[in-house]
């Protein structure tokens, strides 16, 4: 089924219709010797492959320096340390030396030139990982609590989040074809042009998909904010079943009112039998009421917001014969990872190790990079497990190599106690400048140095040590989900942010604009007060994302806020 927009097709809907492979003219143009970019159209196809193209921004001035971002897919976020070893060896030859993880527990590549590409992806193809959805109008990299602390459930979850991340996965022949046999496609061989998939179509899906899993109390990956998700559903510690959360979404655009986050709704509960059933139902859902025409328009969240939840609903069952039950009571106590060392329930050990702004490189006195990889080469029967929070978990360790795994780590300067303050291991950022095509403001590069300035601030009115989420994003996009942060700054241009305010330490509640642009510099000028309000009229142990909340968003909008707002916060 699909339906016809009352607008003409996007252009990239034109491009999927033309070319239902995705090869485009991938694999002719990195056969060109003389070609360091690719053209406009393959721009589209690249994504569906793990690929953004762009360039260094701050070399723009004097030359345009073309570059390449890779992103894995690594469904749950797992690698053995064999595969860690390959990315590491990648991002060395291939990429800028460093490791980007992501908040979809995948690792990205910056700075890869056109002559690296085909060996980069052959070698992480080989290494039983793939690029493939990592990106593009599909199904992304499916997300999964990593911490094992709490139940051996866990396991069941992985391996349900490895089932989804297949039965969603696309089939077009182009990957293989292009990236292991080294084959362009010809678009006009009648097999190439009627290729249909089998699950998305011949047009794929009007945007990109997120499906996530979480084991309660922790929401360790933002649940809410995925197209899909699932909430593990615990007795005596196996998974019976999940409840099913339908219609998040980060994204919106400065300006643009009919843009906006949105936290999912929970619609009820599943076996864990029909997983892939109500799975394959939501997206086709998206597949076939989704917005063609409008891309900004086009995200599964906003069918939801549109058709309602009851629609929906029906929906579902009417494509999964009445899969959806209701719902089963869950409770949400804190984003966050356990840092440091933990005992998992089957007696093993767990070191959580924080990444600044979740990217892994040497720098003096702090050779994160180095210490990753001499860990994966001497323990190889641990796990790496990437968290949505930008950080890495070395699991499965025996209690007897503790204290080897300290030791290594602390002779390059990797701590495992007190890692970081208490404001840095709360807080998120994208990449933005200089690789980001998209970004308006600083974002990685610009936060850890307001965290510190904040951190004095805070010091200055009484109020060190105190946890609050921050989260920054250089462009509207999301792509730290900044809008469930208790404080956010989202990039609108050059040394200048939009300031969020009010999410919770749950992960259930948005935030709202507060101030629709605030310099840098203005930066704690504008937080003292809040701070110091917070302080003097908080409740007992009242975070300061629930103080706004409760507080100062409530007189602002009845105030009548001004600027690019977003709709009021929504709670589950």
């Amino acid at each position: 089924m699909s339906v016809t927009p009352s607008a003409p097709l996007s252009k990239n809907e034109v491009l999927k219709q033309n070319d239902p492979t995705l090869a485009g003219n991938i694999a002719a143009t990195m056969a060109d010797p003389a070609a360091d970019k690719f053209s406009e159209d393959d721009q589209q196809f690249i994504k569906f492959h793990g690929i953004y193209q762009q360039d260094d921004r701050d070399l723009r001035k004097t030359a345009k320096k073309f570059m390449l971002m890779i992103r894995g897919r690594i469904p749950g976020g797992v690698m053995t340390p064999a595969q860690w070893i390959t990315f590491d060896d990648l991002a060395t030859q291939y990429g800028n030396n460093t490791l980007r993880l992501t908040t979809r527990q995948s690792i990205q590549f910056h700075g890869v030139v056109m002559a690296g590409l085909g060996p980069l992806i052959k070698r992480i193809n080989e290494s039983l990982l793939s690029t493939l959805a990592a990106c593009g109008d599909v199904n992304r990299n499916v997300t999964a609590s990593p911490t094992p602390a709490y139940t051996k459930a866990r396991e069941q979850v992985f391996a349900d989040t490895v089932l989804v991340a297949d039965a969603l996965a696309p089939k077009t022949p182009a990957y293989h074809s292009i990236w292991i046999e080294g084959v362009q496609l010809k678009l006009d061989d009648p097999a190439q042009q009627n290729f249909e998939d089998p699950l998305y179509g011949r047009t794929y899906l009007p945007r990109k998909f997120k499906v996530g899993f979480v084991i309660p109390p922790v929401n360790d990956i933002d649940i809410f904010t995925n197209d899909l998700g699932f909430i593990a559903v615990v007795e005596n510690d196996r998974v019976v079943g999940y409840n099913v959360t339908v219609g998040g979404g980060m994204g919106r655009s400065h300006g643009n009112v009919q843009t906006f986050p949105r936290i999912a709704d929970v619609l009820g509960y599943i076996s864990r039998e029909r997983l892939i059933d109500v799975a394959k139902a939501v997206l086709t859902i998206h597949r076939d009421f989704g917005d063609r025409a409008n891309r900004k328009h086009a995200r599964l969240k906003y069918v939801v917001e549109e058709r309602g939840v009851a629609w929906v609903t029906a929906e579902i069952n009417r494509r999964t014969g009445d899969a959806l039950a209701g719902v089963r009571r869950y409770e949400f106590t804190s984003t966050s990872d356990l840092y440091g060392w933990h005992r998992a329930v089957d007696g093993s050990l767990f070191l959580t190790l924080f990444v600044e702004t979740g990217r892994i490189k040497d720098v003096p006195g702090h050779a994160q990079k180095t210490a990753l990889r001499q860990v994966a080469e001497k323990f190889p029967h641990i796990e790496f497990r990437l968290s949505a929070n930008q950080n890495v978990i070395l699991a499965n360790v025996q209690p007897a190599d503790r204290t080897a795994i300290t030791t290594l780590l602390a002779t390059h300067g990797v701590k495992v106690d007190g890692q970081a303050s208490v404001l840095h291991a709360a807080s998120m950022a994208c990449p933005s400048l200089p690789t980001c095509g998209l970004g308006l403001a600083e974002s990685e590069r610009m936060l850890p140095g307001l965290i510190d300035r904040i951190e004095k601030l805070g010091g200055e009115l009484g109020l060190g040590g105190e946890e609050i989420i921050i989260r920054s994003t250089g462009c509207p996009n999301g792509c730290a989900r900044p809008y469930m942060a208790e404080i956010a700054f989202v990039g609108k241009a050059p040394g200048r942010y939009q300031l969020w305010l009010g999410g919770n330490a749950a992960g259930t509640r948005l935030n709202q604009v507060y101030k629709d642009t605030v310099k840098d510099a203005e930066i704690e000028a504008e937080l003292r007060p809040l701070l110091e309000r917070w302080k003097n009229e908080r409740t007992p142990g009242e975070r300061f994302g629930d103080f706004c909340s409760r507080c100062v968003l409530p007189e602002q909008n009845k105030a009548g806020a001004a600027g690019d707002a977003a709709p009021a916060p929504i709670s589950n």
